[in-house]
């Protein structure tokens, strides 16, 4: 219990950086050249790109830091996980600001940021987490991290011993009376 509460102060450390990054890009990116006057489809483009940016924040934190004991060596693999998993946090966030600036009509530059800052994000932030620990950096898929086999023994994540492989002879049926 003490990990995961630990494991979860550093999510969320790593969490506000990445939130300081998304919010800052987005309001930037929403009042300049991504205003709802300069394109219609405005507010969604500029979280769609600070996501992405915060994305790639996130990913270095989570890696490094939170989840570090726990990232495999195949850091490519790893990383596509984490970007399958980040954008659909986005698209959570995503529904969120396009539901309520195009659907309920609260188009100003708070409720975007409500919409898509605060309650996107907290829903997207509980469905990240726990895609990140199930799933992208869960200590039995790490290739030094124990797995359980289905005899019960503990052994590295895709390692067969040698003394378990056993070799098949050839079958000789002349050596059976067949009489």
């Amino acid at each position: 219990m003490k990990a995961l509460l630990a494991q979860l102060v550093r999510f969320g450390a790593v969490g506000a950086v990445g939130f300081l990054v998304d919010v800052s890009v987005f309001n930037i990116l929403r009042i300049t050249v991504f205003s709802p006057e300069n394109l219609h489809e405005g507010p969604v483009v500029a979280k769609v790109i600070s996501t992405v940016v915060a994305i790639a924040v996130n990913w270095v934190g989570n890696r490094y830091w939170t989840f570090g004991p726990h990232r495999r060596p195949q850091a490519l693999r790893e990383g596509i996980e984490f970007a399958v998993v980040s954008v659909g946090g986005m698209f959570i966030g995503l529904a969120c600001l396009w539901l309520s600036h195009y659907v309920l009509g609260y188009t100003s530059l708070l409720a975007d940021n409500i919409s898509s800052n605060v309650i996107g994000l907290a829903i997207g932030t509980a469905f990240r987490f726990w895609l990140y620990r199930t799933w992208v950096f869960r200590p039995a898929r790490n290739s030094s991290a124990p797995s359980r086999t289905t005899e019960g023994a503990v052994l590295p994540a895709g390692f067969t011993p040698a003394h378990r492989i056993q070799a098949v002879a050839p079958i000789d049926d002349g050596a059976v009376g067949n009489d």
